[in-house]
């Protein structure tokens, strides 16, 4: 076996490149290809000399990242890499690649290239091109997801998170054969849509074998930013480095000249090699950008100062180069053939590759950095970008994507014949998931468009599918172009409409729901239904989000309940449920109960309902419309939908104390509306996980949630986060038998003065507030409430408003005259409320007790006690536990169970292999990989005590379902 003679990289048979350190053995790795021979494995810019520089003074560097793939690459990991142009990114991430290939792991890589961002997936494609024998192997919906991704079908594409789960699972079959290293060059040039997907398979690489590292130019945003990764930020050489490198590479430089060379390179390598060539061809004599211009310009106009002495044709034929979106030395001559009228041939680059601009290989031309592409696209005139662009749609006749593209670029004058395709494009690449090239394609349609409406229409188009990535910057800018053209009026609702968008509904501002009612109306009167539903949606998430006045609110549901749509539709109950969940909460339950004795088809639907359960108070039914609609999201990957049911789910289970729903809900829904950009979302999720962990006795999770949930909401006013802050901490202090400090927080949900107020929200925390005032003696303070909240009762038969009731009746009710209260709350059927009747008999054991009936009182509490162990509800159990020792009966200690045991995710693994699923059918569910959940099983095992899969049904059987709790009378009535 061959030895590295000396540090550096080593170009072994067969086109293998790998880095090594001096003495170690050469293992040829047939993966790590030099790219300029088999471009399909990745367009790698690192060459084998002048390329080290890169690496002088970046021995601490090179040594953590060699550490860090070493170190991860059994369990897996991701890195960023980070820093300006020219500071030795790439060459630091091809030594990584050296180390695993001494390592012996299979080496995958991609590179974006700028003038590919429009090209949905060419990243993606990239890294899996080598692996696409093993696509087959992928389950069916994974593997048609990836086919409509890479235009091999003409499927309509899925939600990004089903390709986005077969491009982990497929790297991970992979890694499976042989550990994996990703590389990925220039992330922030990377498409869209490829960056979304590595994005996604960096956070979930828990158990992989597969390392990820990828480089980020400073200054540019990449979705690999937002995925929680460790970075490796490089900065400039320090003096003795920059010396040490400048004098390796140009020693024979004047005095002067080094030192000014020195002072303006700063540190960075590229500069330190680059710039003392423009120096050595005048002799030194002011040759160099001025110093005052940043880096980055003056390098690009070195560059362009040495293409300036250059053969006319080469300049053409680089230009070409640097427009071009591929790298295809055919194209190359072919487009510079139809410019200069004379045939031209690979050797014409010749003075261009001596200069060091390029390098010339059998597939195709590559710059030997970016700068130098965009260095050559500056210096050219607007003429002969166009001239370059209108000779490459005419040799790409066999490649109508991207002739079309050039076509577009090739003239700034009105072309409607153009702009047409390009429209037709933004739906393709819309249907296979781009939506940035969908964004791009209809930006070049309106720039083209003849006439003025097809422009605004394309315009607005633009916005709106900029609004389903979030991306507001493009959303402001492109309807602000909009707003330029004098739009339909059907257009500028539009406009508002995806405007709202943004806005979540937050602020104060009753005047603006009545005004998207006014809209609403207008739209559904020019026969445009659809758009008069999206706007009352708005409107009414405006009123769940902010405080709407009665009259906003009423016109909301005048214009609702005016439009031609069936009464069960999903659409018109989620409107009704979210901005009148009072005045309408009898329509919207009665028609809930009918949907549930004959559940609705459609996905939508299930969707919409779950939500509107819960505003108007039936939390059994949100959990089973909740629980209806996940299944679908899940298999359609629509991650951001799933976040959103599952946050329902969440609040819905924690307020019936359904642990082992609500414990798993919360932490999916916070991981998932975090990773789709969804901060309120986030927020409000986090805020149900702090009520979770109030009634699981854990303080300080408690505070941590609520503070990073109060941290989002109090900015914008976010009444419902901060509605559930308050309910967590009022639960947490209430647990800890603080009934003071619990009144104080529970207090200010029914305050209109205090941000925490919340109409619907209110109504189901009133059993806590009443316990609270009980316990403190402040009993009297809270009669206004409860006399506004009997009021609110006779106009909506809320279920969660009516047991808080009839549970607030008894406990505030004199002493003497309780025991009717008691048995009117404890006669209602509460069969699917166990928390709720366990917390009447609690309450009904005590006030027993204190009337000294002891011997009577030990029935309900002990009933109390076993339902709060069952529930999981720790303190309620405790205090269960007290009352009983007080009249006189002991308690067993209360034994440990899964969920005290287990993380949220460990517990819904744990539940879903219960059910009989296979590793690889709970990785589809969870969007994770099956080895992830084989490592998740390996830790669930020892910690339940079991060794089996067929034992976690009984080790899970103490978490019972909410309907399996013992009963206990009350004279001839069921508690």
């Amino acid at each position: 076996m061959n030895r590295v003679p000396d540090e550096g990289m080593v170009l072994v048979p067969g086109g293998t490149l790998i880095t090594a350190t001096p003495g170690s053995p050469v293992r040829p790795c047939p993966e790590v290809t030099f790219a300029r021979q088999v471009p399909e494995c990745g367009r790698s810019r690192l060459h084998t000399s002048a390329d080290r520089s890169a690496l002088f003074g970046r021995e601490p560097e090179r040594r953590r990242l060699g550490d860090f793939v070493d170190g991860v690459r059994e369990r897996g990991g991701a890195m960023l890499v980070r820093g300006e142009p020219g500071i030795g990114k790439s060459a630091l991430l091809l030594d990584a690649a050296g180390t695993a290939a001494a390592l012996g792991m299979r080496i995958l890589r991609t590179t974006g290239v700028e003038s590919e961002t429009h090209m949905p997936f060419a990243g993606l494609h990239q890294v899996l091109l080598p692996l696409r024998a093993e696509i087959g192997e992928l389950p069916a919906p994974q593997r048609d997801a990836l086919g409509a991704a890479f235009g091999l079908t003409d499927a309509r594409v899925p939600d990004p998170f089903l390709i986005a789960l077969a491009a982990l699972n497929l790297l991970g079959e992979a890694a499976a054969r042989s550990h994996v290293l990703l590389l990925v060059e220039d992330a922030h040039w990377l498409d869209r849509a490829s960056a979304d997907v590595l994005a996604f398979v960096a956070r979930r690489l828990e158990s992989e074998p597969i390392v990820l590292l990828a480089a980020i130019r400073d200054g540019f945003r990449s979705p690999l930013d937002g995925a929680g990764l460790p970075e490796l930020l490089l900065d400039r050489l320090d003096d003795t480095a920059a010396t040490a490198l400048l004098d390796a590479y140009s020693p024979a430089l004047k005095p002067a000249v080094r030192a000014r060379l020195l002072r303006e390179a700063a540190g960075n390598p590229l500069a330190l090699v680059e710039l003392p060539i423009a120096a050595e061809t005048q002799d030194g004599k002011g040759p160099l950008p001025p110093g005052w211009l940043p880096l980055t310009t003056r390098l690009e106009q070195t560059f362009t100062a040495r293409m300036s002495g250059l053969p006319s044709t080469v300049r053409t034929m680089l230009l070409v180069a640097a427009l071009n979106d591929s790298t295809a030395l055919s194209e190359i001559l072919d487009a510079t053939a139809l410019i200069t009228g004379v045939a031209a041939t690979a050797d014409d680059l010749t003075p261009a590759v001596t200069v060091r601009l390029v390098d010339v290989h059998e597939a195709g031309v590559s710059f030997r950095h970016p700068l130098m592409r965009s260095a050559i696209y500056q210096g050219a005139t607007i003429s002969q970008r166009h001239a370059v662009h209108a000779a490459l749609a005419g040799v790409l006749t066999g490649r109508q994507d991207r002739r079309l593209w050039h076509r577009a670029a090739s003239t700034s004058r009105p072309d409607e014949s153009i702009a047409a395709e390009l429209d037709t494009v933004a739906r393709s690449v819309r249907r296979r998931g781009d939506l940035l090239a969908a964004v791009a394609a209809l930006e070049h349609a309106a720039r083209l468009s003849e006439n003025p409406a097809h422009r605004c229409e394309r315009l607005v188009r633009a916005a709106e599918y900029a609004a389903e990535m979030g991306r507001r910057d493009l959303v402001v800018r492109l309807l602000g172009e909009g707003e330029q053209l004098r739009p339909s009026a059907r257009q500028r609702a539009r406009i508002v409409w995806i405007r709202e968008g943004f806005e979540d509904g937050i602020r104060d501002d009753s005047a603006a729901a009545h005004s998207l009612a006014d809209l609403a109306e207008s739209m559904a009167a020019q026969g445009d239904v659809d758009l008069a539903l999206k706007l009352l949606s708005s409107a009414a998430l405006r009123c769940f989000w902010a405080h709407a006045d009665e009259r906003s609110r009423q016109r909301v549901v005048t214009v609702a309940e005016g439009l031609p749509v069936d009464d069960l539709d999903g659409r018109l109950l989620t409107v009704l449920a979210f901005a009148a969940p009072i005045e309408r909460g009898k329509v919207v339950l009665e028609r809930l109960r009918r949907l549930a004795a004959h559940p609705p088809g459609g996905r939508l639907a299930a969707r919409l309902l779950g939500s509107s359960a819960l505003m108007v108070g039936a939390f059994d039914l949100s959990e089973e419309f909740c629980a209806a609609s996940l299944p679908a999201l899940r298999a359609q990957g629509r991650l951001s939908h799933l976040a959103r049911d599952l946050g329902a789910q969440a609040w819905s289970a924690a307020r019936l104390a359904d642990l082992s729903v609500a414990i798993p809900a919360a932490e999916e829904a916070a991981r998932l509306a975090h990773e789709t950009s969804q901060p309120l979302m986030h927020a409000i999720a986090q805020a149900s996980g702090a009520v979770v962990a109030a009634l699981r006795g854990e303080q300080d999770r408690v505070e941590s949630l609520a503070a990073a949930a109060e941290q989002v909401a109090l900015p914008v006013g976010a009444r419902p986060v901060l509605a559930t802050v308050q309910l967590a901490r009022g639960l947490a202090a209430l647990g800890e038998g603080r009934y003071a400090d619990a009144f104080d927080q529970l207090r200010r949900m029914h305050d209109p003065a205090d941000p925490a107020f919340h109409l619907a929200l209110r109504c189901f925390s009133l059993a806590e507030l009443a316990d609270a005032a009980v316990h403190s003696g402040q009993a009297r303070a809270v009669a206004g409430i409860v006399a506004e909240l009997e009021a609110v009762a006779l106009t909506t038969p809320s279920p969660s408003l009516h047991a808080d009731l009839r549970y607030a009746r008894a406990v505030l009710a004199d002493e003497a005259a309780a025991e009717p209260f008691f048995a009117a709350a404890m006669g209602a059927d509460l069969r699917r409320w166990p928390f709720v009747r366990a917390r009447l008999q609690l309450a009904y054991g005590e006030w027993l007790r204190r009337q000294r009936r002891t011997a009577e009182s030990r029935a309900p509490l002990r009933t109390a006690r076993e339902t709060f162990d069952a529930l999981g509800v720790i303190p309620w159990s405790e205090r269960a536990r007290q009352e009983l020792r007080a009249a006189g009966e002991s308690s067993r200690s209360r034994s440990s169970e899964a969920r005290d045991v287990l993380t949220a995710q460990e517990l819904q693994i744990a539940q879903m292999a219960a059910d009989g699923l296979t590793n690889r059918e709970i990785g589809e569910k969870l969007y994770l990989s099956h080895r992830t959940v084989s490592s998740h099983l390996y830790r669930i095992f020892p910690k339940l005590a079991i060794t089996s899969r067929s034992a976690l049904t009984t080790a899970l059987r103490v978490s019972a379902s909410p309907d399996r709790y013992a009963l206990v009378t009350f004279g001839d009535t069921v508690m």
